[in-house]
């Protein structure tokens, strides 16, 4: 719901005029427009240009309290894959319903929209229904191999990429034991338990 209290630029092309509804109960205007988007609409890793086009298709429709907006706003969307880091490009529509309340009313709401006047400001509902929408995480595709850990490269444009495993220094010593013709000896190996004499029993006795 966007705020009553945020100051109105008569100029931007989401706001819009509703002088020719008066307050007649009924009346219904359609707007099928396009305008540029406000700065800083989208979050930090994928969000809508500026100025890119905004397709709005919408009705208004004056009511007892105020006027009905409902309808839809088209956008593009631009951002970065959380993985790979390349860029990711989509469309997004989403739906618009909000009541404005004429001045002068008091609604149940205290955070509900106003008119100022006879103007509407869109910008506000519109960031709130755009933000909502938007991926925390994008990607460029649902399956992105993302970026080599060792060095940065793309996955993607290469899925057999690999690099030789690198021995732990702390091993060294016993890697170079390898192939000097003694048998490869297991850290992990249980060792062998000690050998008993058959005359140590009896000696033990004797004692």
């Amino acid at each position: 719901m966007s705020s009553p209290h945020r100051p109105l630029n008569p100029r931007s092309g989401l706001v819009l005029d509703t002088h020719e509804l008066g307050r007649r109960a009924g009346a219904m205007k359609v707007v099928r427009t396009s305008v540029e988007a406000p700065a800083d609409l989208g979050i930090s890793v994928i969000g809508v240009p500026l100025g890119s086009p905004v397709e709005l298709d919408l009705r208004l429709e004056s009511v007892v309290e105020g006027v009905l907006v409902s309808g839809s706003a088209v956008v593009e969307v631009r951002g970065e894959c959380v993985r790979c880091l390349g860029e990711v490009s989509d469309q997004l529509e989403v739906g618009i319903q909000e009541l404005f309340v004429y001045p002068g009313m008091e609604p149940d709401d205290t955070l509900a929209s106003r008119l100022a006047g006879d103007l509407i400001d869109l910008e506000p509902l519109l960031r709130d229904e755009v933000v909502l929408d938007l991926p925390f995480q994008p990607l460029c595709r649902e399956d992105c191999s993302g970026l080599c850990v060792e060095c940065g490269a793309n996955l993607n444009d290469n899925p057999g990429h690999r690099h030789e495993s690198r021995l732990d220094p702390r091993w060294a010593a016993l890697h170079g034991l390898e192939g000097s013709g003694s048998e490869p000896y297991d850290v992990l190996q249980t060792a062998p338990r000690a050998m008993k004499f058959p005359g140590e029993s009896a000696r033990r006795n004797e004692e």
